[in-house]
């Protein structure tokens, strides 16, 4: 919590501080909480510059006192101080404590508490600015009418408010202020360095700094042996190329959109760059450079020595989908539309030698399909295709289940190491698309019993378990864009739970298939609490550093996203192989270059931690050794074609 420190009376003791903490709930960049707020010292009036923000819990105003919006402040401080505060009592005139009301929660959206000068302030989310700063109409300079009204309150009334409040309902999205960024305590200073270094440099940037600060805890050990590799890290860290673009399209009412395109290829020191697109309202700049470097690790990791990249717009496809009674609906065509003028601009950093993107969050086989009918049309060949696409017109016949299938065949390895096996365990899967369908029908197909799904807004459980049957079902609710809440209408042991995550039902094995960050602190120990002894993510980075920690105390085997999802590198690349392309691939045949090419990267991971000290039974083991090993593939292509 963040108090100011000025003032008459901050020389109370420890309980007058925990007066003022039981008092004053202020949130700090947080939403959704009720808090009672006390105004700091106003920049244009000198008299508030000594004026005690220590005071007593406010009485509830009468009717007559909330007209006049007034309010008593009750002293609970020591005699002394009280003398002092009410020979202040003029001087306070301005200063204003109300409780927050229902009717303020938009506002509330809008505005957070920070100190500013060791005085706590109220910050619009907006401009980032506190007092008149923010609370004069910022297209004119009338400034405040009543001094008697909070400053959030004014800011409520203000210009500034109203067209934040207009933008937010045009985008339906809430504002997302920015997250405090959870900083690890490293054991080598070494290590800190590189993490300082990413922090100065992209401070704003919480996605990719959690994931830099998740790979170099994982090579403490490694760069301890050798400084070398610091300087390799700090230039890994810097992508090689950063693409920002406008996508500018045309609506079916003919309005003008605009949205806003990344592509970055991390690193080509081991190959093309490979890469997923992902389009998602909060795509940005940060969640492009994690996923672009995710993805370097895990094809560094992967049998095929691959560059990573990573892409995608602020977009938003849903509620544009194909209409069954018409081969290209108005919503289609939207897409279409969108995915051509994304390509128009992306086209010339693409090609089978240089990057080639692939199927993510937002993307499918529709998407895919424009995005590469328009590369052809704009390279004016036909040399490869993108990942994804139907396999009538390129590809292998698994590609779009390679991914899920191998998150189960590397959970079964796990397993086995523990002489256990997949028959029988309860498993719980968070996600709805096409990765977390496809690990329910292999997880069926190994005898597990999957009893989970989610989506956007909440989960759906199943206590006897999904089967062949089911899952086509729930298919055909997704493909309907329906809510999974519908399934429970069917079938009677099912129950759908709003605004609920999966991750306290009792379970053996985990999969997180839906995005990142999604397990928090208290998902982490609900999961711990419901006896699951191995998590495996389908999604990249689905933990929160402090999950992580809750997880690893815990003693949960863990298998990260960078090994145990190189399925869809595997599969990906068997597509673009002109040898493999003129063979049909037999399901029984892909699954079992599949299954070969995971049970590889389980044990190069294995291999490498347990060369840098790390017991086989420990759950830092995977995750660290599938760092090591891709990273020390990259640094050694990295240190033989020298400074590049």
């Amino acid at each position: 919590m963040l108090l100011p420190v000025s003032g008459v009376g901050m020389n109370s003791t420890m309980d007058d501080m925990n007066l003022i903490q039981q008092r004053h709930h202020l949130v700090v960049r947080e939403l959704g909480e009720e808090i009672d707020l006390e105004i700091g010292p106003s920049d244009d009036d000198p008299s508030f510059a000594n004026t005690p923000l220590i005071g007593g819990p406010p009485r509830e105003p009468s009717a007559e006192e909330h007209d006049e919006t007034k309010m008593v402040m009750v002293s609970q401080l020591p005699s002394d101080d009280q003398d002092m505060s009410k020979s202040q009592a003029v001087k306070r005139k301005k200063k204003v404590v109300k409780r927050w009301r229902e009717e303020w929660a938009d506002t509330y959206k809008w505005a957070y508490v920070d100190v500013k000068e060791g005085t706590a302030r109220i910050f619009c989310s907006v401009c980032r600015e506190y007092g008149r700063k923010h609370r004069r109409n910022p297209y004119g300079n009338e400034g405040s009418r009543n001094m008697q009204m909070s400053a959030l309150e004014e800011h409520n009334n203000s210009l500034l408010h109203k067209e934040a409040l207009r933008l937010q309902m045009a985008s339906k999205d809430k504002i997302i202020v920015d997250k405090p960024i959870y900083v690890k305590a490293l054991m080598s200073k070494t290590a800190g360095s590189i993490v300082e270094a990413a922090l100065k440099r992209d401070p704003h940037e919480v996605e990719f700094i959690q994931s830099v600060q998740e790979v170099v805890h994982a090579l403490e050990r490694v760069i301890a042996k050798n400084s070398h590799y610091v300087n390799i890290m700090e230039r890994l860290l810097e992508p090689e190329r950063m693409i920002i673009f406008r996508v500018p399209w045309v609506d079916d009412r003919g309005e003008t959109n605009v949205n806003r395109g990344f592509r970055v290829q991390f690193s080509q020191a081991l190959g093309p760059c490979r890469g997923g697109i992902r389009f998602h309202p909060l795509m940005n700049l940060s969640i492009a450079k994690f996923l672009g470097f995710e993805q370097t690790l895990k094809n560094a990791l992967s049998p095929y020595k691959l560059g990573g990249a990573a892409g995608g717009s602020d977009f938003d496809p849903k509620g544009k989908s194909d209409n069954e009674n018409v081969q290209i609906s108005l919503a289609s065509w939207q897409i279409m539309r969108f995915c051509q003028s994304f390509m128009n601009e992306i086209y010339r950093y693409l090609g089978p030698d240089k990057d080639l993107p692939s199927e993510e969050m937002g993307v499918g086989t529709r998407e895919m399909g424009y995005l590469f009918g328009q590369y052809r049309r704009l390279a004016g060949h036909f040399q490869g295709s993108f990942t994804g696409p139907r396999i009538f017109w390129s590809g292998s016949s698994l590609r779009t289940e390679a991914t899920g299938y191998g998150l189960v065949f590397f959970a079964q390895l796990m397993l086995a190491d523990m002489n256990k096996d997949l028959k029988g365990l309860r498993c719980v899967v968070s996600g709805s698309g096409k990765i977390a369908m496809h690990v329910l029908e292999k997880l069926i197909a190994y005898g597990a019993l999957p009893i989970t799904v989610s989506d956007s807004k909440g989960y759906l459980v199943d206590e006897d378990g999904f089967d062949y049957m089911k899952i086509a079902f729930l298919r055909d609710i997704k493909a309907q864009q329906r809510s999974l809440r519908d399934y429970s209408k069917t079938y009677a042991r099912s129950k759908y739970y709003d605004e609920s995550k999966p991750w306290n039902e009792r379970c053996d094995v985990a999969f997180p298939c839906a995005c990142q960050n999604e397990i928090d602190q208290t998902d982490a120990i609900n999961l711990v609490n419901s006896g699951c002894r191995v998590l495996v993510e389908g999604s990249n980075m689905p933990c929160t550093p402090e999950a992580v920690d809750v997880l690893r105390k815990a003693n949960i085997l863990i298998a990260p996203a960078m090994a145990a999802g190189a399925g869809g590198v595997v599969a990906g690349e068997l597509e673009l192989n002109h040898e493999c392309n003129l063979i049909h691939w037999s399901p029984e045949d892909f699954e079992s270059k599949l299954q070969e090419a995971i049970k590889q990267t389980y044990q190069r991971a294995l291999k490498a931690a347990t060369d840098f000290g790390y017991q086989k039974e420990s759950p830092e083991a995977l995750v660290h050794g599938a760092v090591i090993s891709a990273f020390l593939t990259i640094a050694q292509a990295m240190t033989d074609q020298g400074c590049v």
